[in-house]
């Protein structure tokens, strides 16, 4: 069992316990406390509680936050503690330790109850230990177990007089029949004085020939009784019980493994959490003492019992115990039932599960070497002989651990085949890549008939289903550098065909037409599916790269193909590679060919062909800003992916990415974060680098400091291109908001330096990059000297030049430079047009600084971003307002300030408040201040001298003070402190 320590007023905890705060047990505490009767709204009736739950789950902790709010509301709270002495228990021992707490706290009360009943003394906890007062064993023989139970009621109903009283009895599982009975006494005996009782005990404990069992029965029908039993955490408290005792965060993998081995017991999460760091799946030294105690309570028989179904895994069939357990069917039925009794083993549908799952590792990790090794060959002979049934994944797994590895790798094999069969494309791919690697043994290889083609590549199939493209490409390449060179030439076909499908998904400096060429040109001449699938392959992959002529006749000749020989799914792959083609064309005619395609592959289940046809359908919508049917495509793809089981792979996953982005454009935060929820999913680390840098989009638009987490993402950024896309444009963000440009200029040519290589150096992504960059130089200029501001106005016109020539070289099939394109092309000359006005270096004349702002609101109200659009109009009300126009000044900002309290985006409620929210006559100065007068004025009102001003801007004594006596004329002030309040008064600085 766990160490124990004493706190105040005798609650005890656990040492191991580091968490603070109770979590996920505030139903709990209000039940338990209104119960009592110890809450301030309570009507003054106290009761009685029985706290039930297994070991660890966290009654101590709740009885700590009972005891601290019964302390609030003015109780006294006396404790006593049941301890484990077998056989040999003091009774009343919990009682004497009540009585020794009352002795200290109100002598007067034990003096006074004592001297009524004399037997109260007895329990004195200096009479009960060995050498202490001399005891009068013809009085203690003779003690009336009445007089006793009396004086113990009198004593807390005195007590009660000075205040409300809370009795604390802890693990009675361990109570002695004395205490048992006494607390029965006060059970059903009312109290006149606010006496309240609850008494805890361990339900795990309770063995069915336990005596507590039939006790707890008897008093849950005396009246006032009341039984709480608390149940494992949920997986979300949980979580937040690890956050708070790993303050600096765990991956997601380890996270999401001591949520699933803890099962909601708190001590167990704390005992993986301090482990988390550690190699492996083991359960952690102290945690498995606790649990293997349980064991030392069985006989012989049970144990072997319970040490060959440790083997097993979660659950074990009871034919299979009967098989590799070595005993006889009595001593099995024996050792069983001791085990089921003493609650180490659960009874279910013929099954046997250990009723804590770290118990069962606990139990497997004590076994010797030799003795596992054992046990899992009796498994594997079970299995084999059909002695006890069971998956060919049981089989692979025991025969691994049995070292019997020939027959691991058939099993292995087999299993990933019935893993693909029933939709688990994750765990086809661990078997499938398992069985590889016992391929490795050329020995093995060579006595195995195994198609190594077919396995490689099925395994990069799983691979990409689930989620992980990128680890099927490498997995192929290693298999292909390992391949014989008598190998048949159709192997590397194969593989090759299969390894260029998938680059087309996935971020690589290889050129895929190349590799699907040569895969074409080992594929068997004359009409086989060798050839038809690599001409299908080439046909995709050369869509995917832009080559449209090339991919139509190929298209063309591998859908003749694919028909004659009746390949239903790589005609219907074809289709929707021929339908994609349309795009040169009007877009409803690239539509209507992909919902026939849509169609045909739904006809002949060609999965990943119609989630294709549902992805490339909602980005022509996207494409278009026709969000509505974009988001039903997406959303039907999403669907269709989840119900096939393969919500990770390819297309699959970029509907659910564009769904998220287009709900994020729509001003749909909540959804964004719902559809980024990944606390129950599991997936690849790129898909949650991808949806984590969506989900901190959002994160950072309502005032979260991301800039660290964002970080993290770049060890992805030459991997996958779009989480570069998402991340950068965070840390610009940030960069800005921090107030340091030239961060956000290095991120900038960070990113374009890496999709520069991934992709080609004038990609169209650099346009919105460029905006953003500027657009955080344009946040802090009025904060630089002037030589920084021509050295950041030089990288900002080579900036908004790079994005001019990105428009220059931008090639569609379709011709079409959508709604996004274009919001962002405005949005790179309206900052480049800020910066130049901020910095007083040649300046774009007013109208038409303001002309194109408002040209860019326009643009971004056809792109339909929400969010973007309330920060254009923000910057544009600032604009305005600085030139003079407040009426339009308020109109633009109410529209920004509506939508920015829609979205919660903080900062951008925080840049409207500081414009100012009132109208500001125009008149009350003579003229508008200019950019550099107000810049002089900030720093004025900042305290500054002239000559101070004069060294941080460059410029002459002298002409500071000409600049401070206009900006006082226009402001009519009578010197620089009036000046200053006006300003701020009035919104212009």
């Amino acid at each position: 069992m766990a160490q124990q320590t004493t706190t105040e007023n005798g609650i005890m905890g656990d040492v191991a316990h580091t968490s603070r705060t109770l979590v996920g047990r505030d139903a709990e505490l209000t039940e338990v406390a209104s119960s009592l009767g110890v809450s301030a709204s309570d009507d003054g009736t106290t009761g009685v509680v029985l706290l039930s739950g297994d070991a660890g789950v966290g009654k101590t902790r709740l009885l700590v936050e009972l005891r601290d709010l019964a302390f609030t509301e003015g109780w006294q709270v006396f404790a006593g503690h049941c301890l484990d002495f077998g056989d040999s228990a003091l009774p009343y021992l919990p009682f004497s330790e009540v009585l020794g707490r009352l002795a200290v706290d109100l002598p007067e009360v034990v003096e006074r109850v004592a001297g009524q009943y004399p037997a109260l003394a007895r329990l004195q906890p200096g009479r009960r230990v060995m050498g202490g007062e001399d005891r009068n064993t013809e009085q203690g023989s003779a003690l009336d177990r009445s007089d006793l139970f009396e004086a113990v009621h009198v004593l807390l109903e005195t007590a009660a007089e000075k205040a409300p009283v809370l009795l604390v009895i802890e693990d009675t599982h361990w109570a002695d029949q004395s205490t048992r009975d006494l607390l029965s006494f006060l059970f059903s005996r009312p109290f006149t004085g606010p006496v309240a009782v609850v008494a805890s005990y361990r339900s795990d404990d309770l063995h069915r020939r336990h005596p507590l069992r039939r006790q707890v029965a008897e008093w849950s029908r005396f009246r006032g009784v009341h039984r709480v039993a608390l149940s494992p955490l949920p997986d979300d408290a949980v979580r937040a019980l690890i956050a708070e005792l790993v303050p600096e965060g765990l991956a997601e993998k380890e996270l999401a493994d001591i949520v699933d081995r803890a099962e909601g017991n708190a001590f167990f999460v704390e005992e993986l959490s301090s482990a988390a760091a550690g190699p492996g799946r083991w359960v952690p030294a102290d945690l498995a003492d606790v649990l293997l105690v349980r064991l030392d309570r069985l006989d012989d028989n049970a144990r072997q019992v319970v040490r060959a179904a440790s083997a097993s895994g979660r659950k074990v069939s009871h034919e299979m115990l009967a098989a590799s357990s070595g005993l006889g069917d009595a001593e099995l039925d024996e050792g069983l039932r001791k085990a089921v009794e003493m609650n180490v083993l659960v009874a279910s549908e013929g099954r046997y599960s250990f009723r804590h799952a770290l118990l069962g590792e606990a139990v497997y990790d004590d076994l010797l070497p030799g003795e596992r090794v054992r046990l899992h060959a009796q498994y594997v002979a079970a299995l084999q002989s059909g002695a006890a049934r069971g998956t060919a994944a049981e089989l692979a797994r025991h025969a691994r651990l049995a070292m019997d590895l020939d027959a691991a790798l058939s099993a292995s094999i087999r299993a990933g085949h019935e893993a693909w069969d029933v939709g688990g494309p994750d765990e086809a791919a661990y078997h499938y890549q398992q069985a590889l690697e016992l391929l490795a043994d050329p020995r093995r290889c060579e006595r195995a008939d195994v198609d190594i083609s077919k396995l490689v590549t099925n395994a990069a199939d799983a691979l990409s289903e689930s989620g992980d493209p990128q680890r099927a490409v490498a997995l192929i390449q290693e298999q292909l550098d390992r391949l014989p060179a008598e190998a048949p030439p159709e192997w590397r076909s194969r593989m090759l065909t299969m390894r260029a499908g998938i680059m087309i998904v996935v971020d690589t400096d290889e050129d895929p037409v190349e590799i699907s060429a040569e895969a074409l040109a080992l594929a068997p001449e004359g009409e086989n599916h060798w050839r038809a699938r690599a001409l299908t392959t080439h046909a995709r992959v050369l869509a995917g790269m832009g080559r449209y002529e090339e991919a139509q006749a190929v298209g063309m000749e591998a859908l003749a193909l694919n028909e004659r020989l009746d390949l239903n799914q790589l005609a219907s792959e074809v289709i929707t590679t021929l339908s994609g083609l349309k795009k040169t064309g009007p877009k409803e005619g690239l539509r209507s060919a992909l919902v026939e395609a849509v169609a045909r592959a739904e006809e002949a289940d060609a999965v990943q062909a119609e989630l294709r046809g549902r992805f490339l359908l909602g980005r022509s919508f996207e494409d278009w800003a026709e969000f509505d049917q974009a988001e039903a495509w997406f959303r039907s793809g999403i669907d269709r992916a989840v119900a096939a089981g393969v919500p990770f792979a390819p297309y699959a996953f970029e509907c659910r990415v564009q769904l998220t982005w287009i709900r994020m454009v729509r001003g749909g935060w909540d959804d964004v974060l719902e559809l980024t929820d990944l606390r129950q999913e599991s997936p690849p680390p790129i898909p949650r680098a991808i949806l984590d840098a969506l989900r901190m989009t959002v994160e950072q638009g309502r005032g979260a400091d991301v800039a660290a987490a964002a970080r993290k993402l770049r060890r992805f950024w030459s991997r996958e291109g779009a989480v570069a896309v998402h991340s950068a444009a965070l840390e610009m963000v940030q960069a800005g908001r921090a107030g340091d440009p030239g961060a956000a200029i290095q991120v900038y040519d960070d990113v374009v330096a890496v999709l520069g290589r991934m992709w080609h150096e004038w990609f169209s992504a650099r346009i919105r990059f460029g905006a953003i960059a500027i657009g955080a130089v344009a946040q802090t200029m009025p904060a630089l000297s002037g030589a920084e501001r021509a050295a950041y106005l030089h990288r900002v016109e080579q900036i908004s030049d790079d994005g001019h020539t990105v428009v220059q070289r931008y090639s569609d099939p379709s011709g079409h430079w959508g709604p996004e394109g274009r919001a962002w092309k405005k949005r790179l000359d309206a900052e480049t047009l800020r910066v130049r006005w901020l910095a007083g270096i040649d300046a774009p004349p007013q109208d038409v600084l303001v002309e194109t702002w408002r040209e860019t609101v326009i643009a971004f109200e056809d792109f339909d971003n929400v969010h973007e659009l309330a920060r254009v109009r923000t910057i544009l009300a600032g604009i305005l307002r600085a030139t003079g126009d407040t009426a339009g000044a308020r109109e633009q900002g109410d529209l920004a300030r509506e939508a920015a309290h829609a979205l919660g985006a903080t900062p951008l409620l925080d840049e409207l408040r500081a414009l100012g929210s009132a109208p500001v006559r125009a008149e009350t100065a003579t003229d508008t201040l200019t950019p550099r007068e107000t810049e002089i004025l900030t720093l004025v009102a900042e305290g500054r001298s002239n000559g101070e001003i004069a060294k941080q801007l460059f410029i002459s004594a002298k002409t500071v003070s000409v600049h401070v006596s206009n900006v006082l004329a226009k402001l009519e002030a009578s010197g620089r402190t009036e000046a200053a309040a006006i300003a701020r008064r009035r919104g212009l600085i």
